[in-house]
C-alpha cells in the first residue's frame, strides 16, 4: 500500500509542475500584449528624439516648421501625435504637425495599450545653408605671435593667422581655431596679451577653443574621467580668457582625436561647450571619432549631420571635410559627393595647423590653395558663414 500510496502522490506531482511550466509557457509567449512591451512594436521612425530640424524637414509657414510624423506600430493600433488620431499610410502611422519653438515636445499615445511616449526635438531657424572653417592642433602660430611680440605690430603679421584673415576678407569665413595647451618649448601661460584688444575685435569671425593639453599621446581623452578633461580644458581655457578675453570663446570645440567618455564629455558641457564636432564614422573601417555615441546613433548622425543627446544636453555636429587628408584636385569631387549624398545643410569644413609649415614631417605646400578652395566650394554652392553657435541656437 505505501509503495501505490507514493506511486500515486508522484504522478499527481509530475501532472501539477506540467501545468505551471504549462501556464508559465502562456504568460512568456503573451508579454508582446501587455504594455511593457509596447515600446518594440511602437516606435517613432522620424523625427526621433534629439533632432535638430531645419527648412528642408518641412515647410515653413509664418515662422512655424510644419513637418511630418511618421511612427512605426501594428496595423489598427490607436495612435495620436500631440492630440490628433494619426492616419495609417503605407504601413506607418503619420500626420503632419506645427513646430513653433526653438524646443518642442511630441507626444505619442496608442489608445489600445495605454503607450506613451514623449520626445523633445528643436526647430533650428537660423541653421540652413551656413558653414564655417574649423582647425585643430593649434599652438605654433600662438608661440611664433609670443616670441615675435616686441617686432609684430598685429597678430596678422603671424603668416599663418595673416592667410587666415585672407581668407575671412575674401569670403566672409567664420574660423574657428581649437587650441592645445603646450607644446615644446612653450605653452599657452607664456602668451602675451599685448594683442588682447586686438582678439576681441575680431571675435566676430574668430574664435578659440580648448582642442587637448598637448599634440601627444593621441587620443588622450578616449577613457579619461570628469576630473582629467575638466582640469585640462580649464587650463586653455583661462589662458584665453588672460590674452584673448572671453569675447573669442563659444560653446563649440571639437576634443583632440574626437574621442570622450561620457564624463569626459558632462566636463566639457561644465565648462560651457555645449556644441561638439566630430566624423561619427560608421559602416566602413575608419575611426569613428565620435566621441561616447553608440553606433546607432553615429549612424543617425552621419545622415543627419546634427543631433542633440537630450539626455546628457550636448550637441553633436558632423564635419563635413578633412581638408588635409584629400589632395587639392579631389576636395571639389569630396565635397560634390557629400552633398550629393547627404545634402548637409550646415557644412563644417576642417583642416590641421601644422601642415602649414614647411619643417612640418608632412608639410602641404598647397595648404593655402586647399583652404581657398574648400571655402570658395561653399560660397560657390549658397552657404554662407556662420559659427554653430550662430546656427544650432535660435
Amino acid at each position: 500500500m505505501m509503495r501505490n500510496s507514493s506511486k500515486r502522490s508522484f504522478f499527481i506531482l509530475i501532472i501539477v509542475i506540467g501545468v505551471a511550466v504549462c501556464l508559465s509557457g502562456f504568460s512568456l509567449f503573451n508579454k508582446q500584449t501587455t504594455p511593457e512591451s509596447s515600446e518594440s512594436e511602437i516606435k517613432f521612425i522620424t523625427p526621433v528624439d534629439g533632432d535638430m530640424l531645419n527648412e528642408y524637414d518641412g515647410t515653413v509657414n509664418n515662422e512655424t516648421l510644419i513637418i511630418k510624423v511618421k511612427i512605426s506600430a501594428p496595423a489598427g493600433s490607436r495612435i495620436n501625435v500631440n492630440g490628433i488620431k494619426a492616419k495609417f499610410i503605407d504601413n506607418v502611422f503619420q500626420d503632419d504637425i506645427s513646430l513653433k519653438q526653438y524646443e518642442n515636445t511630441i507626444k505619442l499615445i496608442e489608445g489600445e495599450k495605454g503607450y506613451e511616449e514623449n520626445i523633445k526635438v528643436f526647430w533650428l531657424k537660423n541653421y540652413a545653408n551656413k558653414f564655417r572653417l574649423s582647425i585643430d592642433d593649434n599652438i605654433l602660430f600662438l608661440k611664433d605671435i609670443n616670441l615675435n611680440a616686441d617686432k609684430y605690430k598685429s597678430i596678422f603679421d603671424n603668416p599663418y593667422l595673416g592667410f587666415l584673415k585672407k581668407v575671412h576678407e575674401t569670403y566672409g569665413a567664420r574660423i574657428h581655431l581649437n587650441l592645445f595647451y603646450e607644446t615644446e618649448g612653450f605653452n599657452l601661460s607664456q602668451m602675451t596679451a599685448k594683442f588682447k584688444p586686438e582678439w576681441k575685435a575680431n571675435s566676430e569671425w574668430l574664435a578659440l577653443s580648448f582642442h587637448s593639453l598637448a599634440e601627444f599621446p593621441g587620443r588622450p581623452y578616449i577613457n579619461a574621467g570628469y576630473d582629467q578633461v575638466y582640469k585640462d580644458c580649464n587650463l586653455v581655457m583661462e589662458q584665453i580668457r588672460r590674452f584673448a578675453g572671453e569675447e573669442v570663446l563659444g560653446p563649440e570645440t571639437t576634443l583632440h582625436f574626437g574621442e570622450g567618455t561620457t564624463e569626459g564629455c558632462r566636463a566639457l558641457k561644465d565648462q560651457g561647450y555645449t556644441i561638439l564636432a566630430g566624423y561619427f564614422n560608421v559602416d566602413d573601417n575608419l575611426s569613428p571619432v565620435s566621441y561616447y555615441l553608440t553606433e546607432e546613433q553615429r549612424r543617425h548622425l552621419k545622415s543627419r549631420f546634427i543631433w542633440k543627446d537630450n539626455k546628457e544636453g550636448i550637441i553633436f555636429s558632423r564635419i563635413a571635410i578633412v581638408i588635409n587628408t584629400v589632395t587639392l584636385d579631389q576636395i571639389l569631387p569630396n565635397l560634390d559627393n557629400v552633398k550629393k549624398t547627404y545634402n548637409p545643410r550646415y557644412i563644417d569644413l576642417m583642416i590641421h595647423e601644422q601642415y602649414f609649415y614647411k619643417d612640418y614631417v608632412n608639410y602641404q605646400p598647397d595648404f593655402r590653395e586647399k583652404v581657398m578652395a574648400s571655402v570658395k566650394w561653399a560660397v560657390d554652392n549658397g552657404y554662407t558663414p556662420g559659427f554653430l553657435k550662430e546656427s544650432v541656437f535660435n
